[in-house]
């Protein structure tokens, strides 16, 4: 029988390019993220319900694109290799077809060296708001062309747009996907109900 033990990282542990994909296949079944500066993040497993609302938001996000299929869907578990070399994993992000068909396949296949030109991050139980304020401001510096920030515990969403200060809207204020997602609309009302 196999118990399972807490492992403890500490904040001044850095990892090359080559230890984080050798952590990363020895240990398949954790979320880890690395910083630019070397740092390593292990993730904790989202809760039930969090769980259903990224679903939810992929759901939708995946949906338009079907309908308007000008990029690539990513869920939760895919990690991008960033411009300034953080390996990060947004809850869902969309990438422009051009921009993924520039890739090559064995870029496709690791962690690929883009930034999303569009992500979703959602406040969990167990995030910290000031550092996923920070990795939105990150993904806006390596080229993301617009983010949101969906918080369920005030009902609020901060907007993040290149060259801009966040702009945050409730839940009642419909998301338009701009000029990055032509024609998307969500609503978030109907998926966070009380």
């Amino acid at each position: 029988m196999v118990s399972s033990v807490p492992v403890h990282i500490p904040k001044s542990l850095r990892v090359t390019d080559d230890q984080f994909l050798e952590i990363v296949k020895a240990n398949p079944e954790l979320r880890l993220e690395r910083t630019a500066t070397g740092e390593l993040i292990v993730m904790t497993p989202t809760g039930s319900e969090s769980g259903n609302y990224n679903s939810e938001l992929t759901t939708d996000v995946t949906l338009w694109n079907r309908q308007h299929p000008t990029g690539k869907v990513f869920d939760s578990s895919t990690g991008f290799r960033l411009p300034n070399g953080a390996i990060r994993s947004p809850d869902i992000a969309w990438v422009a077809s051009d921009r993924w068909n520039a890739l090559t396949t064995e870029q496709r296949k690791g962690f690929a060296p883009i930034c999303p030109d569009f992500v979703i991050e959602l406040v969990s139980e167990t995030d910290t708001l000031e550092d996923i304020q920070a990795k939105m401001q990150e993904y806006i510096e390596n080229g993301c062309r617009l983010g949101w920030l969906i918080n369920p515990r005030t009902k609020t969403v901060e907007i993040y747009r290149p060259s801009q200060p966040p702009v945050t809207v409730s839940f009642s204020t419909p998301l338009s996907g701009e000029d990055v997602l032509p024609g998307f609309v969500l609503n978030l009302q109907t998926i966070f109900q009380d």
